[in-house]
């Protein structure tokens, strides 16, 4: 069944209101269940955990295989999320099935990411598809169950039944930019700030997409960012703005010579020094960045809605990115400055008919925030990076 309204020899993101359609003409459905409109977000929908976890003990692809064929070898205990849920303990893998089913076009294919709520909680999730040998890339005319691996690194976390961890973004053709396509469209159009005004053509790093840099000069107290607390209390993702932060993290602050030395396999959240600007016709992507040595990992949550940070009367330049950031093996020292990830950014089929931002209940424009929105907003806690 083709996707309706679908203009002829274009390629792109597909946009709100395109993925309404395809929910509509049942291309993506769930069962006896409906698919809340609320899910829907500018380029991208939220997917909803279903009714059983299962504690694994391996992680997986299934290869040739279905991913039901294939967990059956590796399942430990069957968990229920109805009601109150079920706890997940960390560093641990589950399977989770997703309620969502895909019946995709030949020409669609699906990419997904967690969401970044998830990844500010260092929940590690990927999806897996069958007959797949890749995780979270949804091959074009793909039809069948999604499922959702999901590892707790930090925290013991409480889910349940509908809670949306990870959200999927369908595509036709080739979205991506070039590089010479992006420089193009940043003079034309800034998509970089920093201390609000353009990053300059020549001060632009570039290399299969935008690189970001750390923000660790800190606010009047030297705070830079957050490290998560060992030993901390489950943490229930189905409440919102109820937890107290000091439960789980602890204040990070910099060096002399505005720097942080990473302990080894601590997480960290942290700021970027630029600002971000995702204009209606433009999506992004954060990927991870691994210098040559291999010493650091950033960034597990991935998607940037059209119109995060943008403002079209020009309220506001930009929004900053928060950075997941972990060292693997050794102490590892960052600077203020230093590169640690990059954006991707793919051109939309159309602009979406809503836009990131807090009219449709968006949690991050205009952050200076790294904590997700689980806790609870308070003075004491809320960092002004780059502040004088």
């Amino acid at each position: 069944m083709p996707i309706p309204i679908l203009p002829p020899g274009k390629e792109g993101v597909l946009p709100s209101q395109y993925l309404a359609a395809v929910i509509d003409a049942g291309l993506i459905s769930a069962g006896a269940f409906t698919i809340p409109r609320e899910n829907i977000q500018p380029a991208s929908l939220d997917l909803r955990l279903g009714e059983v976890a299962y504690r694994i003990r391996c992680s997986f692809l299934p290869g040739r295989h279905s991913v039901e064929q294939r967990v059956k070898d590796y399942v430990i205990d069957e968990l229920d999320l109805h009601r109150e849920g079920a706890v997940l303990e960390t560093n641990r893998p589950y399977l989770i099935p997703l309620k969502e089913r895909l019946t995709l076009p030949a020409n669609v294919a699906g990419k997904a990411n967690p969401k970044s709520s998830t990844g500010r909680l260092d929940v590690f999730t990927r999806v897996i598809t069958d007959h797949s040998d890749r995780f979270d890339e949804v091959a074009e005319g793909y039809s069948g169950n999604l499922y959702l691996e999901v590892v707790p690194l930090s925290f013991a976390i409480r889910v349940r039944e509908d809670l949306s961890l990870n959200q999927l973004r369908l595509s036709v053709g080739r979205p991506e930019l070039s590089d010479e396509e992006l420089r193009d469209f940043h003079r034309r159009q800034p998509l970089l700030f920093r201390r609000g005004e353009p990053v300059a053509d020549d001060a632009l790093a570039v290399d299969d997409g935008l690189f970001l840099s750390l923000d660790l000069q800190g606010d009047r107290s030297g705070r830079v960012g957050y490290r998560a607390r060992d030993n901390a209390p489950l943490l229930d993702m189905t409440r919102v703005g109820g937890l107290d932060p000091d439960a789980y993290w602890e204040h990070v602050k910099g060096e002399v010579g505005d720097r942080v030395v990473l302990t080894p396999q601590r997480f960290y959240l942290l700021m970027s020094d630029e600002s971000v600007t995702i204009p209606p016709n433009l999506a992004a992507e954060m990927m991870a960045y691994d210098p040559t040595s291999g010493e650091l990992r950033t960034h597990y949550a991935g998607f940037f809605d059209p119109g995060f940070g943008y403002s079209e009367a020009g309220l506001f330049q930009g929004s900053r990115a928060a950075l997941e950031v972990r060292a693997h093996d050794v102490p590892f020292m960052i600077e203020h400055g230093q590169r640690v990830c990059k954006l991707t950014f793919e051109r939309m089929l159309e602009e979406p008919a809503t836009l990131y931002g807090r009219g449709i209940g968006s949690s991050y424009q205009q952050q200076e925030e790294t904590l997700g929105k689980h806790f609870l907003p308070r003075p004491d806690n809320q960092l002004v990076l780059g502040s004088p």
